[in-house]
């Protein structure tokens, strides 16, 4: 038996949400082979730093690459708008793909192993890379995994309403993320007091607040030095010239940062360091700032106050694609931020802090026991392995946020 574990993405923000399991079961001793498959020097650094020792020594690290004339077709295509490499991968890595029994993923793109390729013996696990309410998230691709693994209840619904995946093919672990989370020891401003706001757009066009409202946000924080903002975006938001989205078809441009942006003593700044990665940003912010990133429930791991932008004057109420936003005031128009700001920090434990809580609950199942080692255990009975020392999960805890906080 051999399961595999593949990072293959431009960045490394999903190296945290599969490679617990990774680590849980390498440590379980189970009946086989586990090992880690990368596709790029940044996620093989990742993936050795996290890797608490494991990898090389108990893991073994293969590191997949394009062959020359693949290579040479990826540079052709459009790769600054599109993940070229990270398709052609799968064609020219067949016979390690082959050599596996169970592939472990936290994206979707791996499907193409059984859709183009012809790899229908191989078992994909699902293991998903965000709790977020996104359509995109519960679309129809997510029932042609063998096997999937969610954080909460509300992951699980949808995606048994919605996708159409099999309640027989879920299993429900928690958030193994959150296991090695950075606990907050960054401090990328002066603590002096200021509350410290979080700017976190997502990448996608038709949702973030970037290309329509972005640079006045920063304005705003320019001109109110009595906030400090750190601005960390989604990490593929400034990855490439150009971003593309395919659930809705748009493209658009992130731009540039402008200088006085960079010069401005109370803003910290990160367009995709490893530090937006691990939770060092959402767990030091007072502020949620954002718009449709899954990492507001993140954030939400201690419940804080938020303010959510919709420039697009999309019509949100209602739609569980925007479930989050009733987390705190909505706001169309950078005017009504100072507003917003004070309204979420005033009414928070009155108005907002409830909701947060409930919206926490519904989207992660959170119990004592590490969620890798549960996640670890499912991978492992789905591989119809024995794994004694993955001991059965003990008793929810009552207040699962209180005691994480």
């Amino acid at each position: 038996m051999r399961i595999g574990f593949l990072f293959n993405h431009d960045q490394v923000h999903q190296v945290a949400h599969s490679l617990p399991i990774a680590l849980a079961l390498a440590r379980a001793d189970v009946d086989a082979e586990v090992v880690v498959a990368t596709t790029n020097p940044r996620l093989s650094a990742e993936v050795i730093r996290l890797g608490q020792g494991l990898i090389g020594p108990k893991i073994p690290l293969v590191e997949l690459g394009l062959r020359r004339r693949t290579s040479r077709l990826a540079k052709a295509t459009l790769e600054g708008v599109l993940p070229a490499a990270k398709l052609l991968i799968y064609g020219d890595n067949l016979d390690f793909f082959r050599s596996l029994d169970v592939l472990v993923v936290a994206e979707k793109t791996s499907l193409i192993l059984k859709t183009r390729h012809g790899l229908k013996d191989l078992k994909i696990v699902h293991t998903r890379h965000g709790a977020g309410d996104r359509a995109i998230g519960f679309d129809p691709a997510s029932a042609r995994f063998d096997h999937v693994l969610v954080s909460g209840p509300k992951v699980r619904d949808r995606l048994i309403h919605e996708a159409g995946v099999d309640p027989a093919t879920i299993s429900m672990v928690g958030y193994p993320k959150f296991d090695m989370a950075d606990g907050g020891r960054l401090h990328p401003l002066i603590d002096d007091g200021r509350p410290v706001a979080l700017y976190n757009p997502h990448v996608s066009p038709h949702l973030s607040s970037w290309y329509a409202m972005g640079r006045q946000v920063l304005d705003w924080f320019v001109e109110h030095d009595d906030h400090h903002l750190i601005f960390a975006p989604h990490v593929m938001l400034f990855e490439r010239p150009f971003v593309l989205t395919i659930d809705k078809l748009r493209i658009d441009r992130p731009g540039h940062i402008d200088e006085r942006y960079l010069r401005a003593p109370n803003i910290h700044i990160d367009l995709g360091s490893r530090a937006s990665t691990t939770m060092a940003y959402t767990n030091r912010a007072d502020i949620y700032l954002g718009d449709a990133s899954s990492q507001v429930y993140e954030f939400l791991l201690r419940p804080r106050p938020c303010v959510f932008l919709n420039p697009h004057g999309l019509p949100w109420q209602g739609d569980p694609n925007f479930k989050h936003w009733t987390a705190g005031p909505v706001i169309e128009q950078i005017g009504e931020l100072e507003a917003a700001l004070l309204t979420a920090r005033c009414a928070h434990g009155s108005t907002w802090r409830p909701v947060q809580q409930a919206l926490f609950d519904e989207s992660f199942d959170l119990i004592e026991e590490p969620s890798s080692i549960r996640a670890a255990r499912a991978v492992a009975k789905f591989a119809g392995l024995a794994a004694p020392s993955l001991e059965p999960a003990r008793e929810p805890r009552d207040t699962p946020v209180a005691a994480l906080a």
